[in-house]
């Protein structure tokens, strides 16, 4: 039995003529694309190559194999096409919407690896910032949402038609100007020290947050710049040029492209859950496809978070 992989390499090898191009033309290094060449002919039992100075020939046994592999490789993928028809996983849109930060960071190599599974189903990505998302699935603009809610915060209601799955929770912390006293430690910082601090803030034009800046506001910060957009890149940029300090996901403050210090706040009661919306009658196949998808790269997000 002949591994389809090797058998792609060979006929690539055929049709390049050098093993180099054959590599660049499947993203492989030559030396890992050779190893599978060799490998391929120690299960053919017999020298499929020729090696030389300006590429690579076929033998005569490597031109009888590379006319069964087309067949083979034919087959395979009309085989792929016809069991994604059968799935619904063939043709189509799927329309997401998400808001910047996952958009960013979480969204491409959930999409990246759906188009490499799935190629005949179109993406569609639109910018939805919390709770808009929500609302767009309920109406059938679009299939799936990543959306977000804190804590504290009232319950979120949700349409009859949409259901939330969590896929991460993340805590709040506390971000500064480089070298900033409160920076200066590991220790969870109680939200008490942050009395008399000058704190960039989101509220009021933010509802999902203003439980968040009310705990902030109970606990002494005094908000000194107001910040009428959901981009965190403008909080954080302001906290690093000094203007005060801001209450922002982890995520937010291990990404940020302006240098900030940064501390864990109080017992990890202030949190962001990140979800993704959908509507609760019965999903498509592409919907439920990227819906696992994105529970595995929301996973390992997670792990890597508390690694650090």
């Amino acid at each position: 039995m002949y591994d389809p992989t090797r058998l792609a390499a060979l006929v690539a090898v055929a049709e390049a003529g050098s093993i180099t191009r054959a590599a660049e033309r499947l993203g492989y290094t030559p030396p890992a694309l050779s190893q599978q060449l060799a490998k391929l002919e120690r299960e053919a039992g017999s020298a499929l190559l020729v090696r030389h100075h300006r590429g690579a020939r076929l033998t005569g046994a490597g031109e009888l194999l590379v006319a069964r592999a087309r067949r083979v490789l034919d087959e395979l993928e009309l085989a792929r096409h016809e069991l994604a028809r059968l799935a619904g996983l063939s043709g189509g849109v799927l329309r997401l919407g998400t808001f910047q930060t996952a958009g960013i960071h979480l969204l491409p190599p959930v999409l990246s690896a759906f188009h490499r599974a799935h190629p005949d189903v179109e993406l569609s990505v639109a910018d939805c910032e919390p709770p808009r998302g929500v609302t767009a699935v309920a109406a059938g603009e679009i299939d799936l949402a990543l959306t977000h809610t804190y804590e504290p915060a009232d319950a979120l209601a949700l349409p009859a038609s949409v259901r939330m799955e969590p896929v991460l929770v993340e805590e709040l912390v506390l971000v500064t100007a480089p070298g900033h006293a409160l920076a200066d430690g590991t220790s969870r910082l109680p939200l008490t020290e942050l009395a008399g601090q000058p704190l960039i803030s989101m509220a009021p034009e933010h509802p999902s947050r203003q439980g968040v800046e009310a705990a902030l506001a109970g606990a002494g910060a005094s908000p000194s710049v107001l910040v009428a957009t959901p981009g965190y890149a403008v909080v954080c940029a302001l906290v690093s040029a000094g203007l005060g300090v801001g209450v922002v996901p982890e995520m937010v403050a291990r990404t940020s492209v302006t240098p900030v210090g940064v501390r864990p706040l109080g017992a990890g009661e202030l949190r962001r859950t990140i979800s993704v919306a959908y509507r609760g009658e019965e999903a498509a196949p592409a919907v439920e496809a990227f819906r696992a998808l994105l529970r595995g790269a929301f996973g390992r997000a997670r792990q890597t978070s508390q690694t650090r």
